[in-house]
């Protein structure tokens, strides 16, 4: 597989771990320093760091996720060992623009580090 193909793989499978609430697919993408960035984050004001734990356990709680998305993968810039994708998201409730960082880890595998998502309801 290429880089571009394994980074492929990797937005992939953390987009579809959310949608499916797949908290064992997420988990194996995800970094153990992995952290959701977000300014505004459901109406809160200020910014809201989510860590790789509470994340889970709000996937796992069904707080995030198991909506199906759309997935466009706007831009992909990788230098060997870190990469940041751009995407755009579409659920039945929700868009979503989406910069997430990504690193090559100590196990050759694309982990998600930091996900800055905008998130705007459809309603």
């Amino acid at each position: 597989m290429t880089t571009k193909q394994k980074l492929e793989k990797a937005i992939t499978d953390f987009a579809k771990g959310g949608d499916n609430r797949d908290t064992e697919l997420l988990d194996n993408v995800l970094h153990n320093e992995f952290r959701v960035t977000n300014n505004g984050f459901m109406g809160i004001a200020g910014v809201t760091i989510i860590d790789k734990k509470a994340y889970l356990a709000n996937i796992k709680d069904g707080i995030f996720g198991g909506l199906p998305r759309k997935v466009t993968i706007e831009s992909v810039e990788d230098s060997e060992t870190i990469a940041m994708v751009k995407l755009r998201l579409e659920s039945s409730e929700n868009y979503f623009v989406s910069y997430n960082s990504f690193v090559l880890d100590i196990d050759n595998k694309w982990k998600l580090i930091n996900n800055l998502a905008i998130v705007e309801s459809k309603k």
